[in-house]
């Protein structure tokens, strides 16, 4: 991520989109890590996969109107960029995710734009 494409206030900017979507990720449903919250029971893979995200639809990070942008934990947001598709075996990484999406007991739900 080249950060100089990002306005200097992008992290409030973001915490905002984080705070309406009440720290959930829009596309799976998942409840990410609060600020302040203790995460010391959590390894770090559990803590990078309960971490919230904001992804903006049209990927162009200039763009910060409200309607651009979503809050998504980190697997929606590399599968959204990578189309599902990753560097790892074929399948392995939509498999994972459907089995934490059904771990969840969340239906996937679709984000478009």
């Amino acid at each position: 991520m080249s950060s100089n494409r990002y306005p200097d206030n992008w992290s409030e900017i973001a915490r905002a989109i984080k705070e309406a979507a009440k720290w959930r990720c829009a596309k799976c449903g998942w409840q990410c890590i609060r600020p302040g919250e203790d995460t010391s029971h959590l390894s770090h893979s559990e803590r990078m996969t309960k971490t919230l995200t904001v992804h903006h639809y049209n990927r162009v990070p200039e763009d910060n109107r409200p309607e651009n942008l979503v809050a998504l934990c980190t697997g929606c947001h590399l599968a959204y960029h990578q189309g599902g598709l990753s560097n790892v075996s074929p399948g392995q990484l939509s498999l994972d995710f459907l089995l934490q999406v059904e771990k969840r007991g969340k239906r996937k739900k679709t984000i478009s734009k």
